[in-house]
This record gives C-alpha cells, sequence and structure tokens, in this order.
C-alpha cells in the first residue's frame, strides 16, 4: 500500500502540470483512460481500469481484482477553423492556431476490507479552446477552458449489488483574452451497478458543479471586468455490457448532459445532450486484447440562423452586443463534434503489468450562422492518440 500511495504521489505532481483539455461530448471528453475511450468511452457497467471505474460509475470499483495503478497519456490534436464575412467583424478565414494538448490521467485502486474497494483518480476531463490571434482582424479571438478533477472513491458491494460514491473536487480555468482566471468547485458521483451471470449493469449520477470566473471578460462593454458562472453539468447515465461469447466484452452506455440548466452553458443557449457510446473488446490472445467503439452526441449548440445583429443578449446580469454575443458562440466556443470512431490495442507483458493504445476520430462538424450582417461559421474535427500503464500488485 505504501508503494502505490508514492507512486499516486508523484503521478499527481505530473498531472497538475497539463490542463487544457478540448471538447467531444460539448465540452466534456467522451471517456478517460484508454482502454474505455478505446470501446467508445463506455465503461459504467464493466469498467477497464481503476481511471474508468472512477470517471464511468465508482460502484463498479468492486470489479477491480486486487490492487492496480493506472498511468494514461493522452495526445489530443483538434482542428478548428472559421470563416467570417461580417460587416461588423471583418472578413477573414483561418484555422486556430492552437497547439495539440499532452492531457495526463492516473488511478488507483485498492481492497479496503471483504467488501471495499477505494480509489483514487485525477484526470482532466473537459474544456475547449481556439487561438485566431493575427488573423482574427478585429478581435484575436482566443479563448480557452480547462478542467482538471481530483477523486477520492470507493465502492461497497452486497452480493451482486455495489454501490459507490466520489467526491469531485474540481480545477477549473478560463482564460476568453483577458486574462486568466481559476476557481475551484466541490460535487459528488454516484453510482449502482449489479452483475447478473454474464450480464452487468450499471447506473451513475453526477451532481452539477459550478465554478464561479472572477474579472474573466468585459461583456457589456464598459470597461469593467464581468464575473461568469460556468457550471459542469448534472450528468445521468446507465450501461450494460455482457461477456457471455468466448474472450468478447460488448458495451453500450447512455448519458444525459443537462446543458440547459447549467449556468454559462444556458447563457450561451446550449440545449441538453443526450450521448450514445458503443463498445466492443476481443481477447484475442492470451497477451494481446483488440477493442474498437462509437461514440454520438447530437451538437448542443444551438443554431440562431437571422439573429438580429444590432440586438443585445442579457448574460449573468450584464449585456452584450448580439453580434458579439453569436460571435464568441461559434467562433470562440464551438463544441460541435457529434461522430467518434475509436480503435485500441492492449498487450499484457505480465500478469502485473500491461500497455494499452488508442485512437480516437472526431469527425469534421460545422456550426454557421447568417444575419443580415453577413455569415459567420466554424468547423471542428479532432484526432487523439492514447497511452497508458497498468501495473497491478
Amino acid at each position: 500500500m505504501k508503494k502505490s500511495v508514492n507512486l499516486l504521489a508523484a503521478a499527481f505532481v505530473i498531472t497538475g502540470l497539463s490542463l487544457n483539455v478540448f471538447a467531444t461530448n460539448g465540452d466534456n471528453l467522451i471517456g478517460v483512460g484508454p482502454a474505455s475511450r478505446a470501446m467508445g468511452g463506455t465503461g459504467m457497467a464493466a469498467p477497464q481500469d481503476a481511471i474508468s471505474a472512477i470517471f464511468s460509475n465508482p460502484a463498479t470499483l468492486s470489479q477491480i481484482q486486487g490492487s492496480q495503478f493506472n498511468f494514461a497519456g493522452t495526445f489530443f490534436a483538434p482542428e478548428v477553423k472559421a470563416n467570417v464575412v461580417s460587416g461588423m467583424m471583418g472578413n477573414w478565414s483561418g484555422k486556430s492556431q492552437d497547439e495539440g494538448y499532452a492531457i495526463p490521467a492516473i488511478g488507483l485502486a485498492t481492497p479496503a476490507g471483504d467488501n471495499m474497494t477505494f480509489g483514487i483518480a485525477a484526470y482532466g476531463v473537459s474544456g475547449m479552446g481556439v487561438d485566431y490571434r493575427d488573423m482574427d482582424i478585429n478581435n484575436d479571438m482566443n479563448t480557452k477552458v480547462s478542467v482538471m478533477k481530483f477523486v477520492p472513491a470507493f465502492a461497497y458491494k452486497n452480493g451482486a449489488f455495489s454501490y459507490g460514491a466520489g467526491l469531485d473536487i474540481d480545477y477549473q480555468a478560463a482564460d476568453f483574452g483577458s486574462g486568466l482566471s481559476h476557481n475551484y468547485a466541490v460535487g459528488l458521483r454516484l453510482g449502482a451497478a449489479y452483475e447478473y451471470e454474464k450480464w452487468a449493469f450499471g447506473l451513475t449520477y453526477v451532481t452539477p458543479q459550478n465554478v464561479e470566473h472572477k474579472r474573466v471578460y468585459d461583456f457589456d462593454g464598459n470597461g469593467v471586468f464581468d464575473t461568469l458562472k460556468l457550471e459542469n453539468p448534472a450528468q445521468y447515465g446507465a450501461g450494460a455490457a455482457y461477456k457471455g461469447l468466448d474472450g468478447w466484452v460488448l458495451s453500450a452506455d447512455v448519458k444525459y448532459l443537462d446543458w440547459a440548466n447549467a449556468d454559462g452553458y444556458s447563457d450561451f443557449d446550449w440545449e441538453g445532450q443526450t450521448v450514445f457510446g458503443l463498445g466492443v473488446q476481443n481477447k484475442t490472445t492470451d497477451n494481446l486484447t483488440l477493442r474498437a467503439g462509437w461514440n454520438y452526441g447530437k451538437n448542443p449548440v444551438k443554431i440562431h440562423n437571422n439573429f438580429n445583429p444590432m440586438g443585445n443578449t442579457d448574460i449573468q446580469g450584464t449585456s452584450m452586443n448580439n453580434m458579439g454575443y453569436e460571435y464568441f458562440r461559434v467562433i470562440g466556443f464551438p463544441g460541435v463534434s457529434e461522430h467518434h470512431l475509436t480503435l485500441g490495442a492492449g498487450y499484457e507483458f505480465s500478469s502485473k503489468f500491461a500497455l494499452n493504445l488508442g485512437y480516437k476520430k472526431a469527425f469534421a462538424k460545422t456550426i454557421k450562422e447568417t444575419s443580415s450582417d453577413g455569415t459567420i461559421k466554424s468547423e471542428l474535427s479532432e484526432t487523439a492518440y492514447d497511452m497508458g500503464l497498468t501495473f497491478k500488485f
């Protein structure tokens, strides 16, 4: 146990160095860890490792055998393009100049008694950003939002049922081109799981977690930086997995992200998003496991064609010019990707050490709005490469 704690402490230092993440389901990653992400982000019923158990459904920690430590890294390369034809915002087009992001994740699971399992994880889970400086001729649009979570969790097993809870401790940073504002939030993730013969089922709920960003942006243009509440939305999820075919695991998850009632996202008129994930895993040899998956969530950013560019929109007690409002939503905050294809493989070098690799492609999705002033448009696609190490002891 002492060895695992030392490993975890060292990894937390590394994890804290890189927080920026880009969007997939709205601005949430489809999953955490290379094994879960390679299976379409699924894991609410049958987790792949300690990281995915804590992220997807803490009750499934009880399915982790023995003690294990996971360390994972993702190289995330979004490609965002903008095209603007506007009397107020100018005529320009270009590709966001953001480089790819390195996203670490760590997790630990260990028995804490006959029916109890303790877990702890830290990971980047959501975020968004574009950099159009020197392209966006009138505004130099440059945005960053990132969320890091530290989650201690436990699971209790009672026969075929398991129950779990995790404490989400969030660090969230936002910069809309006027300087960094960061703050913290606390919430809960709750779960239940049931195993019946070759089937497994899971339910999960994550409470909304509200972060207040002080002096983050001058929305009303009065020369005073305004405060913006930006809330990680409530989440509801259910999953099922089937292990009745020799060497195969089939999994399916569905979750609902309540953007429509989350501060900040509701102000920018995002709607609730239902996300579907499908995953398949095959143990091809004694050492090699292959994985594939698909994930879909409809773009939550509502389209406001024929908006009035000269109107005003209230944002948490401040007023923003409608053209500036729509420009910020479409060009600066385009969390619109929908379809994701995932692939991966794992190799067990021994009973105590395994390597997992993953690949994700989010196909290009465009959001476009028109008004009497012209047209504004963004296109988002994403590529990600995952690698993770699992140590069992």
